[in-house]
């Protein structure tokens, strides 16, 4: 299986294709082998020396918190030690890793993230992540306690479960609760100042690179006095929102499909109160839940995403009234898609800035983000 990956498609496309040509994998076989194939690309580009059988034991072990079939078997004194620490493992293995052994690229780090914890969080799956929408928490939960799944609250209307957690059997989605990481949840606390000036005002608003609609759902409920826009590239994705967007009962909005690489001379409701913008990035502060992402990443591809976001927001920009309220979003933690481009906004746009972060999640099971709340001076 790993010798015919090789990174162009998401691994999860990929194994379902590979399992659907042979047969002779049943399922138990087909998780386990899973689990070996994105153990190993945990490790990135580290220890590629040794031979691949001996890669998989050790990235199996590694990424182990408790004692592993496999290991038993084939290494039963590093099963004994499964749950020990990173440090202990690694030195009951014989070997040295640093946390630029397995991310070579910690100069370009954002601000403020501790490079030994975020390389850390490689190793371990994220957490399946649900937001509650408004009134639905006692429901929620309730219909989770009834289906055995275990939960914990993580804030206000945000409730972690176990990766494989199957929710969607279980609680109405969309209607009830959204599948939308902690950090972007997070997001969401940029806007919470961000309210109309009087009762019947309706805020406009473009979510240009919506995707499936998330970020919008979320500005939907807290504020539905809103005049929404959604775009996106792909027109296939925009389907994906629809359906969304129906389950969420939300029916009053504007979408069309636009490669905002390039400039658009007309969009409906142009100009807008608030632009949202979850640019297309490096998604590296995602890659413990894609781990192949890590395996294949070439330093080049920053600066590529970089030029495109400069390109992106340009043509955004336009259609931001003056006064109107710019939010820049990204899930890289490379300061070149962050912080550098925060700079850029406020030198080639005078854009003021309100508020910047870097969203940490990987203290949490959760993706890393990077906000910006820019306001265009009137």
């Amino acid at each position: 299986m790993l010798q015919h990956y090789r990174g162009e498609e998401p691994f999860g496309s990929f194994s379902k294709k590979f399992f659907a040509a042979k047969k002779k994998y049943g399922s138990r076989d087909r998780k386990q082998i899973s689990h070996l194939c994105y153990c190993y690309f945990r490790l990135g580009q580290a220890v590629l020396e040794i031979p691949v059988e001996e890669r998989l034991l050790l990235a199996l072990f590694l990424c182990s918190d408790r004692q592993d079939e496999m290991l038993a078997s084939l290494k039963p004194e590093w099963n004994e030690k499964a749950d020990h620490s990173f440090e202990d493992k690694c030195k009951e293995a014989g070997i040295s890793l640093q946390p630029a052994d397995l991310f070579p690229w910690i100069a370009e780090l954002s601000e403020g993230i501790d490079p030994r914890d975020f390389v850390s969080s490689f190793l371990v799956q994220p957490d399946l992540f649900l937001r509650v929408r408004p009134g639905k928490l006692t429901i929620v939960q309730d219909k989770l306690q009834k289906a055995d799944i275990v939960f914990h609250q993580s804030g206000e209307d945000c409730l972690a479960l176990p990766n494989a957690s199957k929710v969607d059997e279980v609680i109405e989605m969309n209607r009830e609760a959204v599948v939308q990481d902690y950090s972007s949840q997070k997001v969401g606390e940029f806007l919470q100042n961000f309210k109309p000036g009087t009762p019947d005002f309706k805020l406009s608003v473009w979510d240009c690179c919506a995707a499936s609609g998330g970020k919008s759902i979320m500005l939907y409920d807290s504020n539905n006095r809103i005049d929404l826009t959604v775009s996106d590239v792909r027109e296939s994705i925009l389907v994906n929102l629809h359906k969304r967007f129906s389950e969420a009962g939300i029916k009053n909005y504007k979408s069309f499909v636009a490669d905002l690489s390039r400039p658009i001379p007309s969009i409906p409701n142009s100009p807008f109160d608030l632009i949202v913008a979850d640019v297309p990035c490096s998604g590296s502060g995602t890659w413990s839940r894609t781990p192949e992402q890590l395996f294949y990443f070439g330093e080049e591809k920053i600066n590529t995403y970089a030029a495109l976001q400069q390109r992106i927001v340009a043509n955004v920009l336009s259609h931001l009234k003056k006064g109107g309220v710019f939010l820049y979003i990204t899930c890289s933690v490379f300061k070149k898609e962050n912080e550098e481009m925060v700079g850029n906004l406020q030198e080639k746009f005078q854009l003021e800035l309100t508020r910047m972060e870097t969203i940490k999640g990987y203290d949490k099971k959760a993706d890393t983000m990077f906000a910006a709340l820019l306001r265009k001076p009137l």
